[in-house]
């Protein structure tokens, strides 16, 4: 049972207790949990003790005796007992964004409501509007919400797919007789969502490697085997595509097998009309049907006299055009990243102590980071006063004067209000390294007040980044209305950077926005958002999702050294 499985359960116990009303500090209990859970680098059910379990940020020591249960057995009786006091499908109405606990148990009190389909058919009926504490709006809000729960039900996280491809291809590897094995399709492109995995191995004993690949302790169900192609699905219930190919045709069938299908079509007329055709088998001249390439992936690309295009790029958004004007920018990498500047501790809503954070920060070779915890009107994640905020400094002085090559930055994340407004004074803001402030309530304003709230914290001497600057939840909750071309020129024309979340379920902005900001020059600061130590690993996605907006080093102020940093934050760059 990996982790993922275990903190769904963990994170609907925390679900059923709120619909049935039991105490919010229960609740927020295993929600911490749950996402603990998810941020942890290790199996959790490899956790053989209730002491390493204790030892887990976030897991009391009830909450630990019921998860050795559920990894014991693989059920747990305290989740059982609950269901059979909430009707389970009470959760799946949650799955709709805006549908949270007191919602969901009052279109159950009032309507009977126990399913997604009951919700949108009362919905489109307007039956929701009549309850208490609706309105048209709010029934409007839900009808959205279903219909992008709907286009995201065959799709999951990019995180949640990719973890899973990586071992598996690791174990590929290991076998003498597989040559090479990737990622492909939008797996290897780094899409935020993926609907099935695809894989790509080269053999030169194709029903060996085919037999192996089924074989792995992953794969739940095999819907297909055979020595070109294998289709299985996993215990997570995702399906994995394999396809197996000869060494000489493995360039060739990476190429055609990871880029868009418009990009792929785009490509193979460009080679047309020099006379060039592409398939997976290899790059051929189409007079004599003579093979020229398609051992390397690279050879594609050389035949073409064009730069070879990396995975994240390949979307038919441009690139081909300017890998042919040899004008392609040099992206950024995961090694470029010296820091990260939007970090939350134990003293608000984070689990980990600040000692932990940067003992984490420094085995992935950072030089600093910022520790941005609540500010003081965030009550429900432990918003901090002044009063606490200086005993916080105290701390981390102290750190900073035991580290000889790294630095902690003292800051905090503010939050927006409906007025554009911020938590503290002037005099209280003067006195941090760091200041990211973020929106986090009022989602439904109209777009002009939303879009004026951002700039209005923009216009603030103080503020250095706009947190997570469209709200969204992958999934869950869409982004807010704000106009973001407005933004990014307001960014550049104050000097303030915006954030690309890298949290997983954000990924904010995402990459067409990050495009957007590089043609406007407007700057970005790439963050994680981390709320436990080790989820700072996720810096990888927001890395893989700045790719995909072509953004290279320069256009992130996270690339710099911290006496750089510094003097480039809320400043015209």
């Amino acid at each position: 049972m990996g982790n993922e499985k275990i903190a769904e359960v963990i994170q609907n116990i925390g679900d059923l207790l709120e619909i049935l009303g039991e105490n919010p500090f229960r609740v927020r209990a295993y929600h911490r949990a749950a996402n603990s859970i998810r941020g942890l680098t290790q199996d959790i059910d490899k956790t053989t003790t209730k002491k390493e379990l204790d030892a887990i940020p976030g897991i009391g020591s009830g909450i630990a005796d019921r998860i050795m249960e559920l990894v014991r057995t693989g059920q747990m009786e305290y989740y059982e007992d609950l269901k059979e006091r909430v009707p389970p499908s009470l959760l799946e109405l949650m799955r709709v964004p805006t549908v949270g606990p007191k919602k969901a148990k009052q279109f159950y009190d009032e309507l009977k409501i126990t399913s997604v389909d009951q919700l949108y058919e009362a919905a489109s009926k307007k039956l929701l509007r009549i309850l208490p504490r609706m309105s048209e709006k709010a029934e409007q809000n839900i009808l959205d919400g279903i219909s992008q729960l709907r286009r995201y039900h065959e799709r999951i996280l990019l995180y949640e797919a990719y973890p899973i491809a990586e071992r598996m291809i690791l174990r590929l590897v290991k076998e003498s007789y597989i040559k090479q094995a990737d990622m492909a399709g939008s797996l290897r492109r780094m899409k935020e969502t993926i609907g099935d995995i695809d894989l790509l191995v080269s053999s030169n004993q194709p029903s060996r490697a085919a037999d192996f690949f089924c074989s792995l302790p992953e794969v739940d169900k095999v819907l297909a085997k055979g020595p070109t192609k294998c289709s299985v699905v996993v215990k997570t219930g995702l399906q994995i595509d394999l396809r197996i190919v000869a060494p000489k045709e493995y360039g060739s069938a990476l190429q055609y097998f990871t880029g868009s299908k418009e990009h792929s079509i785009h490509l193979r007329d460009i080679a047309k009309k020099r006379g060039l055709k592409i398939n997976e088998y290899g790059i051929f001249n189409v007079k004599t049907d003579k093979k020229l390439g398609g051992e390397r992936e690279e050879d594609i690309s050389e035949l073409l006299e064009m730069q070879m295009i990396p995975p994240t790029m390949r979307e038919n958004k441009g690139e081909i055009e300017v890998a042919i004007e040899h004008r392609l920018p040099d992206l950024i990498e995961l090694k470029d990243i010296k820091g990260d500047l939007h970090l939350h501790s134990n003293w608000s809503d984070g689990l980990s102590k600040i000692k932990d954070i940067v003992e984490f920060a420094r085995s992935i070779r950072y030089s600093y980071v910022g520790i941005c915890d609540h500010a003081e009107r965030l009550k429900v994640a432990g918003g901090l006063t002044p009063r606490e905020l200086a005993r916080r400094k105290k701390e981390i002085d102290k750190l900073n004067d035991r580290l000889d090559d790294f630095v902690v930055l003292s800051g905090i994340e503010l939050n927006i209000d409906s007025k554009g407004e911020v938590d503290y004074s002037d005099e209280v803001l003067e006195e941090f390294d760091i200041v990211v402030a973020s929106i986090h309530g009022g989602f439904s304003q109209s777009k002009e007040q939303i879009t004026n709230r951002t700039l209005s914290a923009m216009n603030n001497k103080h503020i250095d980044i706009i947190g997570h600057p469209t709200g969204r939840i992958i999934g869950k909750r869409p982004p807010y209305e704000i106009d973001i071309e407005r933004v990014l020129n307001e960014a550049k024309n104050t000097g303030t950077f915006l954030e690309l979340n890298s949290f997983p379920d954000r990924l904010d902005l995402k990459d067409d926005h990050l495009r957007m900001a590089k043609e406007i020059g407007a700057k970005i600061a790439i963050s994680t958002d981390a709320h436990i130590a080790s989820q700072m690993i996720f810096i990888n996605y927001g890395v893989a999702t700045a790719q995909r907006g072509w953004l290279s080093r320069n256009d992130v102020v996270n690339t710099r050294s911290v006496d750089e940093l510094l003097k480039c934050l809320k400043s015209v760059v």
